[in-house]
């Protein structure tokens, strides 16, 4: 069964296509075998501070972990976040 792909619309504003592309499949509007490879070099992933609550004994852990390593604890946190996400 071949799929009818539709015309994408024209936007007025991002509210307007934001609404759009959460109410609709995507393989309805793009044909996912013509899909091309794209490699985005410049992007840099955006970043936002947070607060965060350990308990004394686990952040002295990580900052002894940190220290054997020689790196800063807040990026011995990230790093194992960032492996542990991506991993599972």
């Amino acid at each position: 069964m071949i799929k009818k792909i539709k015309k994408l619309p024209v936007f007025k504003n991002e509210d307007q296509e934001r609404d759009f592309w959460a109410t609709k499949n995507v393989t309805n509007i793009f044909d996912p075998k013509k899909a091309i490879k794209v490699k985005l070099f410049n992007l840099k992933p955006s970043k936002e501070r947070i607060s965060l609550r350990l308990p004394t004994f686990l952040l002295a852990a990580i900052k002894q972990e940190a220290n054997k390593r020689d790196v800063p604890y807040q990026s011995l946190i990230k790093d194992r976040l960032f492996h542990d996400f991506i991993s599972s």
